[in-house]
């Protein structure tokens, strides 16, 4: 497998930080369940002078505060065409798609996979992403996988 030099790496969130479950409380509060050694892996990424991005389709305040724990600037919640959002960040980070690395697990993610240099699917994707990813995870979403890209990532940088 060849990997390209990645300099930004665009993440969905529910499927990929989570395990993509919902859960929600007696109040109706949404609760999500991030794994720390992903974690690790983004602080890493950001000190490395790496750029990442969280481009998901719900709208969550839990995941603006991880996003911040973790050092994530660039969050797009709420998005509906993720393939426009992304090409909003290259335009702001002045990184080429060729030069980012996509990790997604679900039919909203391809078209904005197609257009990455690197192509992720977690384990747990369905198989349409699959299909398209240049590489798949073993680890499931939610679970250590993007820790796992990660890792890899900064393996082929160097």
């Amino acid at each position: 497998m060849s990997i390209t030099r990645v300099n930004l790496l665009l993440l969905d969130c529910d499927g990929v930080l989570t395990d993509g479950r919902l859960y929600f409380c007696a109040h109706g509060e949404e609760l999500k369940v991030f794994d720390v050694q992903d974690g690790q892996g983004i602080v890493s990424w950001i000190k490395a002078g790496n750029q990442i991005a969280i481009v998901s389709g719900r709208n969550s305040p839990i995941v603006e505060r991880r996003a911040s724990e973790l050092g994530i600037q660039l969050v797009r919640q709420g998005v509906k065409d993720k393939l426009a959002t992304a090409r909003e960040i290259w335009q702001t980070t002045g990184i080429d798609p060729q030069q980012t690395a996509f990790i997604g697990d679900d039919v909203p993610d391809i078209e904005l996979m197609i257009e990455c240099g690197f192509k992720v699917a977690v384990a747990n994707a369905v198989a349409e992403v699959t299909e398209v990813a240049d590489y798949t995870t073993q680890r499931d979403g939610g679970r250590g996988a993007v820790r796992e890209v990660i890792d890899l990532l900064m393996r082929s940088n160097t």
